[in-house]
């Protein structure tokens, strides 16, 4: 019954083990991945390149551009017009005054929402933040190619980010990263060796470890590719699509990266304790044992007659 006993508590603790390691693989992820301006700011850097990226920025600026255009001229923008505003937006998205506007409107709304998330005090207030530092500089530096670009007025208008209800939301889910991000790998860890050491088969239950955790890699992945479908799908506007699509990838490739190291580092585990088992472990064959050799015959002594 013992061994039973012990063999069972060995099995939850390594389901346990294979549950939680793609969750700590996931808050890990979060809090040192996205969570990070600087490493934020350089993995959407090269999606300044991406052509769905620069088609939706060009449509965006584009309407923006024809909209100032209406307000100057006090009148509707035509269609000549107005393919030219798109033309001249397409072209701007391939100048390094885009890339340098990229690179900064991104740096500024993600630091503003993460001070947001942690900071208790903007509790119930929206997130917003006022793009007209970045506006400014983007005309400046396109104003060195065309000089008309210094007549682009620069508004001082704060843009809404997160509402306040879902600030709130981020701010709980962001607390709770932050505590799972280092209790999640340290239990993960522990029950692995709570696990092995319990179990009446040591090796066995080191198999079952590597293939509880190869699957939790596994799982891993295939979130990632279920919340691409689900994140891709729910954007509205101009941001939905390849656009979107390429944005999430580039954020989440650590993640399928960390995902696959799960599923080789378990299978490798497993294969190994498999291997030495079967074959680590065989008793050595001894040479067969030499026969005793036979003592001499006792020597004959001559008697006298």
């Amino acid at each position: 019954m013992f061994p039973r006993l012990r063999g069972a508590l060995s099995a939850v603790l390594i389901v346990l083990t294979g549950l939680l390691a793609p969750c700590a693989t996931l808050a890990g992820w979060a809090m040192h991945g996205p969570a990070d301006t600087g490493r934020y700011v350089a993995t959407v850097a090269p999606l300044a390149d991406d052509p769905d990226v620069r088609d939706a920025a060009a449509d965006t600026l584009g309407s923006g551009f024809a909209g100032i255009v209406g307000e100057v001229t006090a009148g509707p923008v035509n269609g000549t017009v107005r393919l030219f505003v798109r033309d001249a937006a397409r072209s701007f998205t391939r100048t390094e005054a885009f890339h340098e506007g990229w690179d900064a409107a991104n740096r500024t709304v993600h630091a503003t929402v993460l001070r947001a998330l942690r900071d208790d005090a903007t509790a119930g207030r929206p997130v917003t933040v006022d793009l007209a530092p970045v506006t400014e500089r983007v005309r400046d530096r396109l104003a060195e190619d065309v000089p008309f670009a210094r007549r682009i007025p620069v508004r001082h208008t704060a843009v809404t980010v997160l509402t306040a209800h879902q600030a709130d939301r981020l701010r709980e889910g962001y607390r709770v990263l932050d505590v799972a991000a280092f209790w999640l790998p340290l239990a993960a860890v522990v029950f692995a060796v709570a696990g092995i050491a319990v179990a009446a088969r040591r090796r066995r239950a080191v198999t079952a470890a590597g293939i509880g955790t190869a699957l939790g890699g596994a799982l891993l992945a295939l979130a990632v590719v279920v919340g691409r479908r689900l994140t891709v799908a729910e954007l509205p506007g101009p941001v939905d699509g390849p656009a979107a699509g390429a944005v999430y990838d580039a954020l989440t490739e650590t993640l399928r990266t960390a995902a696959w190291l799960l599923v080789g580092l378990g299978l490798t585990v497993a294969l190994a304790s498999w291997l030495t088992g079967r074959y680590g472990l065989l008793p050595r064959r001894r040479p067969p044992a030499q026969p005793a050799a036979e003592p001499p015959p006792p020597r004959r002594t001559r008697t006298g007659p």
